[in-house]
């Protein structure tokens, strides 16, 4: 079998391929009050019953004022988890395993989702005054409040209680959102921390954030569930967070419970050159994983099954994070599984030939 389909194990999960849906926001909580819907079900499902080994719900809130927009999904409260349940469930009955992705957007919070508008959501309109390490705004954004060391301490239990609520919701595995110029990687990258008080300063002073999270998480949810961590690498700038800084945290975090890395990159400030291009982001993840001892997942831009096959077969990623090609086409793992020749026996019974006539 290829490597592409092969089961891995972390902790006490199984996930029968090396193929994983990426987070992807959908902006589509319409009440906007962070509850999933039935788009969830069937979105989420969908990539399920298309054979991914994980399938990972978008950005979800830990506090109301952790939303990208106003129809991001949450789970700052119980409501939230009981309605995530019913993803979880079908999920689970597909195969696959479940993750949510825990974030909070910091300073680039309170937008519009793009069908709805541009830019900030203004106070008077429904929008909120983002939080931040920094009081600096992200260009286009409400210009965010600094929080307090007290503020950060308190925040650090907001993300503790989202993931308490997201096992008891179902999911089987937790990812911390600390990448694309969101709240932990502004505390992270040295252009957004420029803090004097214990958050500030050294590599090891602005990860505390971070660290404190995924330590708080670990002791809450036990020793079976799987923590990933996703980190932007690089800031393509000078003055930010670069690959080695990166590789430097990430092993922080392996020593207090983390246990998967997913690269991605960029996102925290705008006027960089991103060099797009067919899996342009592995070599970042290639270098991580050659610190660490967890698996890595790469992620951005892959899109054929030889080419992801090519991935873990001469590199130490792990693991392949597939995003805007599942939305393009759900069931891509399975198509995978047939041009690599393996034979895979979660092919929906409902879509074997012969079950049905015409």
């Amino acid at each position: 079998m290829t490597k592409l389909f092969e089961p891995i194990t972390i902790r006490g999960k199984t996930s029968r391929n090396r193929i994983w849906i990426a987070p992807m926001c959908q902006y589509s909580c319409e009440n906007k009050d962070g509850m999933p819907s039935d788009w969830h079900v069937v979105h989420l499902g969908s990539r399920a019953v298309g054979g991914a080994g994980l399938v990972m719900c978008e950005a979800t809130a830990v506090h109301p004022d952790g939303r990208i927009s106003p129809w991001d999904t949450g789970i700052w409260n119980d409501e939230q988890a009981n309605a995530w349940r019913e993803v979880t469930d079908f999920i689970r009955t597909q195969g696959s395993l479940s993750a949510i992705q825990l974030a909070h957007a910091g300073r680039k919070a309170s937008n519009y989702r793009s069908w709805s508008g541009q830019g900030a959501v203004a106070i008077e309109d429904g929008g909120w005054v983002p939080a931040s390490s920094t009081s600096e705004p992200f260009p286009g954004c409400n210009t965010p409040h600094e929080l307090t060391t007290e503020e950060v301490h308190a925040s650090i239990q907001d993300w503790v209680e989202a993931a308490k609520r997201s096992i008891a919701a179902g999911f089987d595995v937790l990812e911390i959102h600390a990448a694309h110029g969101y709240l932990i990687h502004q505390f992270l990258s040295p252009i957004t921390n420029q803090r004097e008080d214990e958050f500030g300063g050294s590599m090891e002073k602005r990860a505390k954030y971070l660290l404190e999270i995924v330590k708080g998480i670990r002791a809450a949810v036990g020793e079976e569930i799987p923590i990933i961590v996703r980190f932007s690498a690089t800031d393509y700038h000078d003055d930010g967070f670069t690959v080695s800084d990166c590789a430097q945290v990430a092993k922080l975090c392996e020593a207090v419970g983390a246990d998967v890395f997913d690269i991605s990159s960029g996102g925290l400030v705008l006027g960089v050159k991103i060099p797009f291009g067919p899996g342009y982001q592995v070599p970042m993840a290639n270098d991580v994983a050659f610190e660490v001892e967890a698996p890595v997942a790469a992620v951005g831009l892959i899109t054929d099954a030889k080419q992801a096959e090519e991935i873990l077969q001469t590199t130490n990623v792990e693991i392949i994070m597939i995003g805007r090609l599942s939305l393009r086409e759900p069931y891509w793992p399975l198509r995978a599984a047939h041009e690599l020749g393996c034979e895979v026996d979660y092919w929906p019974n409902q879509y074997v030939r012969g079950t049905y006539s015409s």
